[in-house]
């Protein structure tokens, strides 16, 4: 199965390729570091594509996750694009639990989109950031503070949702 011949197919909707290659990922009939190095050099809606797909794989199976897709999804968020930036955060927190540890810098990357004028960017970071504040729990006051901070602030129902759900984990 080659990548970038799913991603040029004009025949297939976006949602299709996502399914497709995700499922190829999760079968391992697609290497997970050639795809991060095909993702690497495409631009626009064809890495954003890769990157949902990426998002979809790891939903179903965390486990296929490496230190590699952590490093390539944090740096993800700080791209222009508003699609690769939420992406990349709904893949880091399907993939939190496996690298606890290494979360100081992708926190920082979902902080600051947390402030992002674009809601969805907000609520994957919000969702990302309350899978990490589950998984640190009540030990992590200061992700906590600021969580707290950005609820408040926060306008959307939605995104507010998010971050009020694992606050509320936490501090059962």
């Amino acid at each position: 199965m080659k990548v970038e011949d799913i991603l040029n197919d004009k025949t297939q909707k976006a949602k299709a390729k996502v399914k497709q290659i995700g499922q190829g990922l999760i079968d391992g009939a697609i290497s997970l570091n050639k795809f991060l190095n095909v993702t690497e050099g495409q631009r626009g809606t064809n890495r954003a594509t890769c990157i949902e797909a990426l998002e979809f794989a790891t939903r179903e199976n965390p486990d296929i996750a490496s230190k590699e897709l952590l490093h390539f999804a944090t740096q993800a968020l700080q791209e222009e694009e508003p699609r690769i930036k939420w992406e990349s955060a709904k893949v880091i927190g399907n993939i939190a639990t496996k690298f606890p540890t290494q979360l100081d810098t992708p926190i920082a990357s979902l902080l600051d989109n947390a402030r992002n004028s674009g809601t969805v960017v907000r609520w994957a970071s919000a969702l990302a950031l309350g899978e990490i504040l589950k998984l640190q729990g009540k030990e992590d006051k200061d992700l906590i503070e600021k969580i707290e901070d950005l609820s408040a602030k926060e306008e959307d129902e939605g995104v507010k949702k998010k971050y009020l759900e694992a606050l509320k984990k936490v501090k059962k």
